[in-house]
């Protein structure tokens, strides 16, 4: 009888426990675990993004626009990270040699009803630290752009253009640099805590972390609840919708002109932009999106849809908005509608100018009661940080985000 040696078998190597989970692979995501790397350089991060690729929702979906900060209440999360979010980012850019440009923007107002919100804006941008906003009367309206009616308006020279999803590249590059890991199609599917790590299912396996951080933009809210968390609030999603001026009639436009916001509805209106590529678009409008990641004008997902319309928070923002609401569905079915918007900017507009272009989905978070949350919102745990509410100015504001939540994990993890 011949007897076989026995092959010893290889251990298995014992399973990497990270000190940092990122989770999504936006501008926040990767600007969070780029500056954990940066203030803590000897920590094991792992950001994961379910897409095959990064910045593929919001970041990617958005006119590239470097906010100025002239909007915000003046003290609140998004005033104060937005301004020094701004100039860190035009820092970024400079040092990483992506394509940008502070061109600067003109508000305008149309009416005489608006001057006093204007006059607010003025003082708002004035207490957020905005240096060289000038008032406009009607010629220097023309100055700056001389295609705009209007019979007053701002100038803010901090505004700015970029392409963020180069922004988001070179923040995952940063985190490559540094010893983290960036992993695509890494779905978190599952979140169990075992002792003191959690433990994240994903189609490529189980990720171990002692911290967890959520940035999933328009999925946070189901994080926060795999998470073991009940957050007091929903993300109910708004599809804003663009058109493009075509390539002959860009000169209508110099670099940015936006309306004078309504301050009863959280968006600021159709407006025009030129982005960083030499484009023009012009929009978006704000529609319900019935599909949180459905950027066709008739996607839907029938969870999406069943989870919005069976949140209590949905139909008293319904009830309160309705009129403003329809408004915005018409004009999403008229192109008509929308150029007559669009011309009260620029009256030499005109239909046969404009082309459908994309859009994007906003995650708008809304409480129980219906409100709009208008402020970025963290909800922190045992061991974890939670992004649950971080629409515009984000992007601009994503470095300052980011550091301040690679703060709130240090803390924790110290403590």
């Amino acid at each position: 009888m011949r007897w076989c040696k026995p092959v010893a078998r290889a251990e298995r190597p014992a399973p990497v426990v990270f000190d940092v989970v990122v989770i999504g692979g936006g501008i926040v995501g990767c600007a969070t675990a780029a500056a954990l790397l940066q203030a803590a350089p000897d920590l094991r991060v792992v950001l994961l993004e379910k897409e095959a690729r990064l910045a593929a929702h919001q970041t990617g979906h958005n006119s590239g626009v470097i906010h100025s900060g002239l909007y915000y209440r003046p003290g609140s999360l998004k005033a104060s990270n937005c301004c020094s979010g701004r100039e860190a980012l035009y820092g970024f850019c400079a040092e990483q040699g992506i394509a940008h440009e502070r061109c600067g923007k003109v508000v305008v107002a149309t009416g005489e009803e608006e001057l006093p919100l204007l006059a607010e804006l003025e003082r708002r941008g004035r207490a957020n630290g905005l240096e060289g906003i000038e008032r406009l009367d009607k010629g220097a309206l023309r100055q700056h752009e001389p295609q705009v009616s209007g019979i007053a308006g701002l100038f803010v020279p901090q505004t700015g253009i970029v392409d963020y999803v180069a922004v988001t590249e070179a923040l995952a590059g940063k985190v490559r640099q540094a010893g983290g890991e960036v992993r695509l199609n890494a779905r978190v599917v599952s979140i169990r805590r075992q002792q003191d790590v959690f433990r994240l299912g994903t189609p490529r396996g189980t990720v171990t972390g002692r911290q967890l951080v959520n940035c999933a933009g328009l999925q946070c809210d189901r994080v926060a609840q795999l998470a073991g968390l009940q957050p007091e609030l929903r993300i109910v999603p708004f599809r804003g919708e663009y058109y493009v001026l075509k390539p002959d009639r860009r000169g209508l436009v110099r670099n940015l002109i936006y309306p004078v916001p309504d301050p009863a509805f959280p968006f600021l209106g159709v407006h025009y932009t030129r982005m960083i590529d030499g484009e023009v678009e012009a929009g978006p409008n704000a529609v319900l999106a019935l599909d949180r990641e459905g950027y066709g004008r008739w996607d839907w997902s029938l969870r999406d849809v069943w989870e919005t319309f069976s949140y209590s928070g949905f139909w008293s923002l319904a009830g309160r908005y309705w009129d403003k609401g329809l408004r915005e569905v018409r004009r999403s079915c008229s192109k008509s509608l929308f150029v007559r918007d669009l011309q009260r900017l620029i009256p030499a507009l005109r239909e046969e100018d404009l082309v459908r272009g994309g859009a994007g989905i906003r995650a708008q978070a809304v409480d129980r009661d219906g409100a709009l949350v208008d402020d970025f919102r963290l909800l922190t745990g045992e061991g974890m940080v939670h992004v649950l509410n971080a629409p515009s100015p984000a992007a601009t504001a994503a470095l300052s985000i980011g550091a301040t939540i690679a703060t709130k994990v240090l803390e924790q993890m110290r403590a």
